[in-house]
């Protein structure tokens, strides 16, 4: 059986539909259940629903072969796995962002950023030679510079309405190109050759 880690939530839907796409029986995932460990019927292949941020660790520790995650997940975790393919789902961009009216936000030399994304904070301004105040939040960091907990905010921007609607806007694109991406543990890529790479292939001609 292949095992499949998922982000819970929107990611897991439309990834269901490209395995779908690809012959995988998915089935299972578009019922309406809170059990985290699914069975395709087939029963050849597995399903764990897990928070997008755990998804590298499952896969990594080989409890998962194959994984579906955003890549600024894949930048945060860190992890030994192979990242196969670009499944272009959900594009987005890692930006840095603030209030525009201040010019001096990406000066100061004792910047408070407020992410979710610590460690890749941490190492892009380092790579600066910046050394800044990372303050952990996971959720609503747009919050942090309206409320003068945070200078900057780093994190996913898609069409930017929150940042606006919250005085704010983009200061820096850092990374662009933010996609789900296909993630493979490397020990099952050698052992599940045969039944994992037939279905790479097929995902790749569908993403085209």
């Amino acid at each position: 059986m292949i095992h499949f880690a998922l982000s819970k939530g929107r990611l897991a839907k439309e990834s269901a539909v490209l395995l779908k796409s690809c012959g995988v029986d998915t089935s299972v995932l578009e019922q309406d259940t809170r059990e985290l460990v699914l069975k395709s019927r087939d029963g050849k292949y597995g399903f764990f629903l897990v928070k997008p941020s755990d998804v590298p660790t499952y896969v990594e520790a080989g409890v998962a072969d194959l994984g579906i995650v955003g890549k600024d997940t894949l930048l945060e975790e860190e992890k030994d796995l192979y990242e196969m393919l670009d499944l272009r789902l959900g594009e987005c961009k890692l930006c840095i962002a603030g209030d525009p009216t201040r010019k001096d936000a990406l000066t100061n030399p004792h910047l408070r950023v407020a992410t979710k994304y610590v460690n890749t904070a941490k190492r892009v301004f380092a790579e600066r030679g910046e050394e800044i105040e990372v303050i952990a939040l996971h959720g609503s960091i747009e919050l942090a510079p309206v409320t003068g907990l945070a200078d900057l905010i780093f994190d996913v921007v898609q069409t930017g309405s929150t940042l606006k609607a919250n005085g704010l806007a983009v200061l820096e694109e850092v990374y662009t190109g933010i996609t789900a991406r296909l993630v493979v543990n490397k020990v099952s890529l050698k052992t599940q050759a045969a039944e994992i790479l037939p279905l790479i292939d097929k995902l790749r001609e569908v993403v085209g």
